[in-house]
């Protein structure tokens, strides 16, 4: 009797609330989204929650309202010093030329000095600034910043804000058709930049089969793109805010990696350990991280080392 009751009990009891995965509008984010479309990720097991900013979705991690969510690796380390301990389980992509900053005809690197630049704060945009800024041989103090998200960029740049804009797909283009031109880009700094899924270490264990779906879902949807774009690109467009054959020119500069990518950037000792250091040193100089973190801690391969999950 006590092992039917038991049983009934466990029968009976509540299923697992699914994973929550904070996100925003940006071209690497939406593989995960076409596999949603797809009908392929479970709504009982992943749930996508679309925020304004990825500064909601480091709020939301630290408030227990989201268990992971699609974050610049910079951001994962700002919230990793605040307290927040998180996990990358898998890499999203990393960006070679995807991020870019343009000017107003006339304005090249060298004629910086005073100028005002709209860029997000503690987030890729903040990074880029600093990379820029290095590669220009100026000072913080020698630019006027001009903190703004990421979807205004257009907006300053059409009313005039800013002389110069930090921004990515798909409002490079958008400016870009206003005139404005690339003048530094994110292939002049490799393997600083990059997203991935950060995960509260305390949901690495109790969400363990949604991150296994999430994962393999991941990568189900980028072969999709890859081998049939214009099948995947229709369920895309629309995020995106732009047509569907326009689709694939939005992720110009990005790399996607594959989960054997993801297995040789995320095993120990592998190339993402080794760069982290150089790119935690990057942040602190810049003050863009507040105090070191353990780099050693922030990668955990399980879930792109195992096999697809149905």
């Amino acid at each position: 009797m006590a092992f039917t009751s038991a049983t009934l009990l466990s029968a009976c009891a509540p299923p697992r609330a699914p994973l929550r995965v904070g996100t925003i509008v940006f071209p690497g984010y939406e593989v995960l989204f076409l596999a949603r479309a797809m009908g392929w990720l479970k709504p009982e097991l992943v749930r996508l929650i679309e925020l304004q900013n990825s500064s909601d979705s480091v709020r939301a991690l630290a408030a227990g309202k989201i268990e992971a969510a699609q974050l610049t690796m910079d951001e994962m380390m700002a919230a990793r010093a605040g307290g927040v301990d998180l996990r990358a389980v898998l890499v999203l992509d990393t960006s070679d030329g995807a991020d870019q900053v343009l000017a107003r005809p006339g304005i090249s690197m060298s004629s910086l000095a005073g100028r005002k630049i709209a860029a997000e704060d503690n987030s890729v945009g903040a990074l880029m600034m600093a990379s820029l800024l290095e590669a220009a041989g100026l000072r913080v103090n020698q630019v006027v910043k001009v903190p703004i998200t990421q979807s205004r960029t257009v907006e300053y740049y059409q009313k005039g804000l800013a002389d110069v804009v930090v921004t990515a797909e798909p409002w490079v283009s958008q400016i870009k058709a206003l005139g404005g031109q690339t003048i530094f880009d994110s292939s002049a700094v490799p393997d600083r930049i990059l997203d991935v899924i950060a995960v509260r270490a305390d949901a690495l264990d109790t969400h363990a089969d949604a991150l296994q779906h999430l994962v393999a879902m991941q990568f189900a949807a980028l072969d999709l793109f890859h081998k049939h774009p214009e099948q995947a690109s229709p369920h895309m467009a629309s995020r995106l805010q732009i047509a569907p054959e326009e689709v694939p020119a939005t992720f110009a500069g990005l790399k996607l990696p594959d989960r054997s990518q993801n297995q040789a950037m995320l095993q120990k000792g592998g190339s993402l350990a080794k760069s982290l250091p150089a790119l935690q040193s990057i942040l602190l100089n810049a003050r863009l991280l507040r105090e070191p973190v353990n780099t050693d801690a922030l990668l955990d391969d399980r879930f792109v080392r195992q096999g697809v999950a149905t």
